[in-house]
């Protein structure tokens, strides 16, 4: 459902394998906390808002929703404020979610999961959600190296009907063509923003483009900024972009990221009902090819 003119709609549709969704998703990530995410030093979010911010992303739009288990604070979890601000999740609502990283109660740190630990991850996910079946679940890597026994487990719990669909998540080309000699891969999510890529995000952007899979960039705002957020200060080809267009610095970096193709996504993270409606707002915004070169 939508209200009034501001729609994510207005930034275009592409599938998750069977799943359509729109162009302009949200990043669950920054829910569960003020201030940077992953800081032991912010305090809890305010649960309430936290839940008004997905009922409104659903309102205006919104049908993609990124999050994990390791997304939670002191007294927050991403994954259940999703469970109780959308019930049981509506079919039209896409929600995403990632293995391979995990974090103890306390908030640290754990070693990257084994591949025999990622079903026990995919059933938090499931028991967080209250679900019993992940719509996409990427594999996260930390870094080069083979991931065919981490994905081919993850492959043997989409043919047991845990998951629908499968991803990838900081990979390498060699590392997706790997994943798709066992599994069909339905997108990628790499880092990628103006001005900051990562070794192999710029191929894989391609190489989605060519296979017609979602590329779904994150730190699409935040840039180097990571889990920080968006900065007060901004590069000066940005600002003057903005000011052509008469928008904030920050809805130019996700109109930006989307004109690198149909096929891309974008999933940025807010708590904040005003940053929710500039984020969707961005999916409207059309940059001229010259904006665009300038940007780089």
């Amino acid at each position: 459902m939508t209200t009034g003119t501001l729609s994510a709609a207005a930034s275009g549709t592409w599938e998750l394998g069977d799943l359509t969704v729109n162009r302009v998703g949200l990043g669950a990530m920054r829910l569960t906390q003020k201030g940077a995410a992953f800081d032991a030093a912010a305090g809890p979010s305010d649960r309430d808002r936290a839940i008004a911010v997905l009922r409104r992303a659903v309102e205006l739009g919104v049908n993609h929703i990124d999050t994990a288990a390791f997304y939670f604070s002191s007294l927050r979890s991403a994954n259940e404020l999703i469970n109780r601000a959308l019930g049981s999740c509506p079919d039209d609502v896409a929600v995403v979610t990632k293995v391979g990283p995990s974090r103890d109660a306390s908030g640290e740190w754990l070693p990257w999961a084994r591949p025999e630990q990622l079903r026990g991850q995919v059933e938090e996910n499931l028991r967080q959600l209250g679900r019993d079946h992940l719509d996409v679940v990427n594999l996260r890597t930390q870094g080069p190296g083979p991931i065919a026994e981490h994905f081919g487990a993850l492959a043997e719990l989409r043919e047991k009907g845990l998951i629908r669909h499968l991803g990838l998540s900081n990979i390498r080309p060699e590392q997706f063509a790997e994943a798709r000699e066992i599994a069909p891969v339905v997108c990628v999510q790499n880092w990628f923003a103006v001005g900051s890529l990562r070794p192999g995000s710029a191929e894989m952007l391609r190489i989605c483009g060519e296979e017609r899979i979602a590329f779904v960039p994150f730190y699409s705002i935040a840039g180097e900024r990571r889990e920080a957020g968006a900065g007060a200060s901004e590069r000066p080809e940005i600002l003057e972009v903005a000011r052509a267009h008469g928008v904030s610095p920050v809805q130019v970096r996700p109109a930006w990221t989307l004109q690198q193709g149909p096929h891309v996504l974008v999933i940025p993270g807010t708590g904040n009902p005003a940053h929710l409606e500039a984020n969707v707002a961005a999916g409207a915004l059309r940059l001229t090819p010259e904006e665009m070169a300038l940007l780089g």
